[in-house]
């Protein structure tokens, strides 16, 4: 059976920046994950600034800077701050790499925990325990799934593709509350021709066909000339956003990401409440102190944040009764 002190359960942002921390202090820890990497993961790919300062991530050759653009109602407004897009597959790749921790292609089906330390599969064992596994998670739903639920109403479904693409137009588009729909729609460009497309939303219990509002965005990519006669094979996927973090350590095991719904109230995004879970589980574990997520990050950028609610108080003019109090999801 192999030991190690840590075993992270997931191999993605939050994973490989737990790793990271770690054996930055010299912990024995290891990472599991289903997957072989490089591999593809579902995700718009843009990052914050915060992200890039608390990754180091200066220096990562990926990152492009596009202009930012977000639509109300029709009410289009250029942002002045930039959009920072990579491609998960390249980055998380890149991460884990630059982590140095070992890590094992293993799907994991049974944990247990016996006389103070996890046993996963009957092959492995470890004093401490992170879930970083995104939100189907096996360490959530062993040990979690009661102390911590969900709550269905921040349940966040989406459906996206990243295409190879001819088109140099460097710019993050995001439309918001088209169609009458709860939720928002976004084409951002990558490097290396890469155009990063997907529609996702809050359905609160609505009957709310996705794929409708799918065919609803490649139409406006056709009128808009910015993707034309593509044959699109969408896929989905579903994750949480910010709701109570009360319980995400329980004895020695923790969940960090979105394996403990951290995803940000305003827009969704989850790659930074992941990288700050995962330091702050890395640094109880290092110093032997408590463990709290109340101080991850809850919206993102904040002076985009105020021009878009700017945007979004003059859209509740035209549309009111489609806007909750929360902003954008």
């Amino acid at each position: 059976m192999k030991y190690a002190e840590v075993i992270i359960i997931g191999g993605g942002p939050a994973g490989s920046s737990c790793a990271w921390k770690l054996l930055q202090h010299n912990m024995d820890c290891l990472i599991l994950d289903a997957h072989k990497f490089p591999r593809t993961k579902l995700c718009a790919g843009w990052i914050t600034p915060q992200v890039i300062e608390q990754l180091e991530l200066e220096e990562y050759p990926d990152i492009q800077i596009n202009a930012n653009e977000v639509t109300f109602f029709g009410i289009t407004k250029k942002l002045r701050s930039k959009s920072h897009a990579i491609r998960r597959v390249e980055l998380d790749h890149w991460l884990l790499k630059r982590s140095g921790v070992e890590v094992h292609e293993h799907k994991v089906y049974k944990i247990i925990e016996h006389n103070g330390f996890y046993i996963i599969d009957d092959k492995y064992k470890c004093k401490y325990l992170i879930g970083a596994g995104g939100t189907n998670c096996p360490v959530y739903h062993t040990f979690f799934k009661k102390a911590h639920p969900r709550n269905k109403d921040k349940l966040v479904c989406a459906l996206e593709q990243e295409i190879k693409y001819d088109y140099e137009d460097k710019v993050s588009r995001t439309w918001f509350y088209e169609n009458n729909f709860h939720g928002y729609s976004w084409c951002i460009a990558k490097k290396g021709g890469y155009l990063n497309i997907g529609v996702g939303g809050i359905f609160k219990k609505k009957k709310v066909n996705i794929k409708a509002h799918w065919t609803k965005l490649v139409e406006k990519l056709d009128q808009l000339d910015i993707v034309k006669n593509f044959e699109f094979k969408p896929k989905g996927y579903l994750y949480y956003i910010r709701d109570r973090i009360d319980h995400c350590r329980i004895g020695n095991a923790f969940i960090v990401g979105d394996a403990a719904g951290l995803a940000t109230i305003d827009i969704g995004e989850g790659i930074g409440p992941a990288v700050e879970s995962a330091f702050l589980a890395a640094d109880a574990i290092i110093n032997n102190t408590q463990f709290s997520l109340h101080t991850v990050t809850k919206r993102s950028n904040p002076v985009s944040m105020r021009i878009m609610h700017s945007l979004w108080k003059l859209s509740t003019v035209f549309r009111p009764e489609k806007i909750n109090s929360m902003g954008f999801l």
